[in-house]
């Protein structure tokens, strides 16, 4: 049985896209460590991404913030995780999505803490995680006053100082969150 794991990273910053990975693991693959990102240190994701990107079916979805001040950031979600299974581009009998709803794929469920019991959901979490983490430091680059390779795009003070400071940034900070919204009318 093929199975797909989905997962989002990305949900409460308050800039950036919103992504989802979705991973097919092979029969053999067996990484104990597999477990919610978030648990992990950016080393042991980074090399958790490295190996699961060489030896197994992968594929991210995002959704823009933009399509977030549009949708709301639920359906952001789910439109980047249904972006994610059909990037994969595969044929599979189940996909297993981290969370208690799944977005509009076939033969999909939904497992609350998902991440921590299945590996394949676990897989799927480190791939949206690094590669949001490694948009995030992109972004830091463009605007190193934000703090963005820190904070990760997050309400942190050092972000909300530099809303008043600096502003909101076009096309990356979502105007539909609060903080953001307060910040442009300034």
């Amino acid at each position: 049985m093929i199975v797909v794991g989905v997962d989002e990273a990305g949900r409460g910053p308050l800039v950036g896209s919103v992504v989802a990975g979705a991973v097919i693991l092979p029969p053999d693959f067996n990484l104990p460590e597999l477990t919610d990102s978030k648990k992990l240190s950016e080393k042991k994701r980074e090399m958790l991404y490295e190996l699961i990107t060489e030896q197994c079916q992968w594929a991210v979805g995002e959704s823009t913030p933009q399509e977030i001040d549009e949708i709301n950031i639920l359906q952001a979600t789910m439109l980047a995780m249904r972006r994610a299974v059909e990037n994969l581009n595969a044929k599979y009998d189940q996909v297993l999505v981290d969370g208690n709803r799944c977005p509009e794929v076939d033969n999909c469920t939904a497992i609350v803490k998902g991440d921590l019991t299945e590996p394949v959901i676990s897989a799927a979490s480190i791939i949206a995680k690094v590669t949001r983490d490694r948009q995030m430091s992109a972004l830091d680059q463009q605007y190193p006053q934000y703090g963005f390779a820190k904070h990760k795009g997050y309400g942190t003070k050092v972000h909300m100082e530099a809303l008043k400071q600096y502003g909101v940034i076009n096309g990356q900070h979502r105007f539909s969150f609060s903080p953001v919204r307060r910040a442009a009318q300034n």
